[in-house]
């Protein structure tokens, strides 16, 4: 058996992990279920890939989003490794053959999501297959503390029963201590065993800058920070509003959101990768898994509603460890808006079953039917169509992803495939009979001779260049083609997906967990108060990051606005340090409650060591129990 770095460097060319990596791979190979909590641009991926290949067997991992997995197969079949994806939008004889090949054939890793690991076929294959190790990726969906919570990674742990001695990794990049907890308990992990590398990133300095004209001081940043550069926005239409804004001032840009063809999105996200486009306006559709190192600037537009979005989101900048800038443009109607969008992000039952009865006539789905299936989802035709509003019917979709009745997967992109059905002298009969499907099968057999009982991927627009018909004339002669049972085909596919967890219920008979719905908008408030007050605070920027999660006596940057004085704390650090020392002498020398304790300091100070004593509580340094002020550190 080759060691893990002997396997490092044959398939990745690295002479050395990086920090912890090989104690986390050590844990798996020792059979331990394990909890590694990297940064992203951390090497998540080699802590599992590494250990797969150490062993004989098969790796399953599970991942919500479809493009990180595509991303992570096709990167390891760059290196020879067998590897495949199975998701939403693909069709039964794919995954059935898929799951074959993973028991019969030398396939390495297999790619599902957590719709697709509990269906009833995909647990038989499994329970056949040789499993060295079950990954998670982006662990924090199973946690209800978490920002996004994903009802079907609660199933996850069902899947131990096939292999229980298998071990589990979890990963992730952002998790506070809540949902570290929740993830290894809902993994059912028999003792704590977390791997953890600092969240600091010493390289980027974080800066939020207040601004009204926000597209000024944007051209600004991009001309004098050089390099690759993302650029977020909530909105769709902003992408592209930005990005011709920044092209007319002679800046390399483009725009990315989900609601573009894949086709294209692969398009403008490869111009970019190879630096053809210098910056990306993007919808958070962006950057997910896209190994890229050297972006110099991520720069928000708007403020995100949790830190934990947008942690990930500016992490994605100086991979390298060379210097970047994650740069927050601040309005204070930003922290308005997002309170204001507060109460739409939880429609009323009303809304919530009317958008549910319209999804099963727009599907045409019966009651007691729809469990398992997946449909292609045009929610701007569906909104269009029932006479929806946008934000209350994406929210009521939201909170039936999270009651466990559907989910939404984004776009998926699946060439059209076709088989012929029938041998040479049944097909050449069949062409006699029908001669206006003549010149149809003729060019299939010329440009694509292997789809002789053999699903092959081929381009529609191709034939019907060759046959001199319509798109829409093709496919209705291939519907023929498949009703006189000569052909397999299945058209390309390039739309979201809408998958039922459950049946279809009667709209007035759906139930919501009500607990959870209140818990989660508790939780939605508190993480927009939390981003809010990250934007207004005057305090270093990657203190209050780390901080938040759970890294208390983290030092100074000396790299953002507040800590080179560009934006003016509440009080400077040496202050701060005078404050904290005296703090310290008086609660260890007698018990004094906060009111004791502030006006020692006098009633000119009372503002002042009040803002003093909360930093030393967020930092862990005291603690307050029954009113009195406890020194712990």
């Amino acid at each position: 058996m080759q060691t893990p770095v002997e396997i490092l460097k044959k398939n990745w060319g690295f002479d050395a992990f990086r920090p912890l990596q090989e104690d986390i791979i050590q844990s798996v190979l020792d059979g331990k279920d394990t909890l590694a909590l990297l940064p992203t641009g951390g090497g998540k991926s080699i802590c599992f890939q590494v250990p797969a290949l150490a062993k004989e067997g098969i790796c399953i991992v599970v991942s919500p989003l479809i493009a990180l997995m595509k991303d992570q197969v096709d990167n390891l079949k760059k290196r020879n490794i067998a590897a495949i994806a199975i998701y939403s939008g693909m069709r039964y004889t794919d995954i059935d053959r898929a799951l074959d090949n993973c028991i019969y054939g030398n396939i390495k890793f297999l790619y599902l999501s957590p719709e697709r690991l509990v269906t009833d076929l995909a647990r038989a294959r499994i329970a056949q297959m040789n499993v060295n190790l079950f990954a998670v990726d982006e662990a924090h969906c199973i946690s209800q503390w978490g920002y996004d919570f994903r009802p079907p990674y609660l199933e996850i742990a069902t899947i131990r029963e096939l292999h229980p001695k298998v071990p589990i990794l979890a990963l992730t990049a952002t998790a506070t201590h809540q949902v570290i907890e929740d993830i290894q308990e809902k993994l059912n992990f028999p003792t704590s065993n977390l791997f953890q590398v600092s969240f600091e990133r010493k390289n980027l300095a974080y800066v939020v800058l207040p601004e009204k004209n926000k597209y000024t001081k944007l051209l600004e940043i991009v001309r004098n920070v050089k390099g690759t550069g993302i650029i977020y926005t909530r909105s769709r239409r902003n992408t592209k509003e930005v990005a011709s804004f920044l092209q007319r001032n002679n800046i390399r840009a483009d725009y990315y959101h989900a609601g573009l063809n894949p086709e294209i999105r692969t398009h403008k996200q490869e111009a970019w990768m190879k630096n053809q486009i210098r910056v990306m306006v993007s919808t958070n559709a962006f950057g997910m898994g896209i190994d890229k190192p050297d972006v110099r600037s991520v720069i928000h537009l708007d403020l995100p509603d949790s830190l934990e979005a947008y942690f990930q989101e500016a992490g994605r900048a100086g991979r390298d460890e060379k210097k970047a800038y994650c740069v927050l443009l601040y309005d204070e109607l930003d922290g308005a808006r997002l309170r204001n969008n507060f109460e739409g992000a939880f429609p009323s039952m009303k809304i919530i079953r009317q958008v549910y009865r319209a999804l099963g006539s727009y599907f045409q789905l019966a009651v007691g039917a729809g469990i398992g299936r997946s449909f292609d989802f045009d929610i701007g035709e569906f909104l269009q169509r029932y006479n929806l509003k946008a934000i209350p019917t994406y929210n009521s979709l939201k909170i039936l992803s999270q009651a466990g009745w559907l989910v939404m997967s984004e776009a998926v992109f699946s060439p059209a495939t076709i088989k012929i059905k029938v041998n040479r002298e049944v097909l050449y009969d069949y062409q006699l009979k029908q001669p206006k499907m003549d010149k149809v099968i003729k060019w299939i057999l010329r440009l694509y001779p292997q789809s002789i009982n053999n699903y092959t991927h081929f381009q529609e627009s191709k034939i019907a260049n060759k046959v001199g018909a319509s798109r829409g004339d093709l496919t209705k002669a291939f519907q023929k083609l498949v009703q006189d049972q000569i052909i397999d085909y299945q058209p390309q596919k390039d739309k979201p997906q809408l998958i039922y967890l459950k049946e279809r219920v009667d709209a007035d008979n759906l139930a919501i967990d009500m607990a959870l719905y209140n818990f989660r908008k508790k939780r939605y408030r508190e993480s927009i108060e939390q981003a809010i007050q990250y934007a207004e605070t005057p305090r270093c920027r990657s203190k209050q990051l780390l901080s938040y999660f759970g890294e208390k006596k983290a030092p100074l940057c000396g790299l953002c606005d507040v800590c080179l004085g560009r934006t003016k704390g509440e009080f400077d650090e040496q202050e701060y340090e005078r404050y904290k020392q005296k703090i310290k002498r008086l609660v260890k020398r007698e018990k004094l409650t906060t009111a004791e304790l502030v006006t020692s300091f006098g009633h000119k100070r009372t503002e002042l060591i009040e803002q003093v004593l909360a930093y030393l509580m967020e930092e862990g340094f005291v603690d307050i129990q029954e009113d009195i002020v406890i020194w712990q550190a």
